[in-house]
């Protein structure tokens, strides 16, 4: 099964919690969080859904594809 990260990129602070949550796939750039990828397996689902959870503003929504 495949995911999808659907950011609003907007609303990102770029505080990191979801770069020290998951680094496998978020990274920092120009002072917002990013996915490296957008479209996610079952294995990678785990990591990314605690990113979503830290993050303060609630920014992240993981979507089943």
């Amino acid at each position: 099964m495949k995911y999808k990260i659907i950011q609003e990129v907007e609303k990102c602070i770029g505080c990191g919690a979801c770069q020290a949550t998951c680094p496998e796939n978020w990274v920092l750039q120009k002072g917002k969080a990013k996915p490296k990828k957008q479209v996610i397996t079952e294995k990678e689902l785990k990591c990314n859904k605690e990113a979503a959870k830290v993050c303060p503003v609630q920014c992240i929504k993981i979507t089943k594809v």
